[in-house]
């Protein structure tokens, strides 16, 4: 789809990505809402084509990464000790089924099934953030709501030791996954 929406840019919107991107760049706007908001309100481009657009300039889409394994490494860079976490919590997502797909972007890796069921963000030095999508699920102590975390979960476990990735933690990631099915 992305190919699609990428060759139909300069019959729809009279620009070539490349162009679009050096338009972008002689803006000076490098926020994502801000190019959106451009390119809709100037342009008339429709959101999703301006997402694209905003993306691929910003070169925050994965494609636009030289490889997954290059964004989960650079998502750890200073944060070195919570990667051990991620790689335990991947290890453990992983059994689920050979569905789960695993979706690096540049500051988090989405899991995904037929859609997103959880995120894993390394927010702090000290902290990686568990998103997830159980809607209708009450909220406990550890299982919060995700707030202004990141509005594509309903809720998020906050981890800080390896040992948080216990029986809880995976039976709640159990749920979404087999709710994304």
């Amino acid at each position: 789809m992305e190919d699609t929406m990428i060759k139909n840019l300069k019959e729809k919107y009279g620009k070539s990505l490349e162009e679009w991107i050096e338009v972008l760049k002689k803006t000076g706007i490098q926020k994502h809402g801000e190019i959106i908001k451009y390119l809709k309100s100037e342009h008339g481009f429709t959101h999703g084509f301006a997402n694209l657009v905003s993306l691929k300039a910003r070169g925050t889409d994965s494609a636009s990464a030289d490889s997954a394994d290059s964004l989960v490494e650079d998502q750890y860079k200073g944060k070195e000790a919570l990667h051990p976490i991620y790689v335990k919590l991947i290890g453990e997502v992983k059994k689920f089924g050979g569905d789960v797909e695993v979706a690096p972007k540049r500051a988090y890796v989405s899991l995904r099934r037929k859609k997103q069921f959880a995120l894993v963000q390394p927010s702090t030095k000290t902290r990686l953030d568990i998103g997830i999508n159980l809607k209708g699920f009450d909220t406990t102590d550890r299982l919060e709501a995700s707030g202004s975390f990141n509005t594509m979960c309903s809720h998020r476990v906050r981890t800080v030791d390896i040992s948080d990735v216990d029986d809880e933690l995976i039976s709640w990631l159990r749920q979404a996954y087999d709710k994304a099915g």
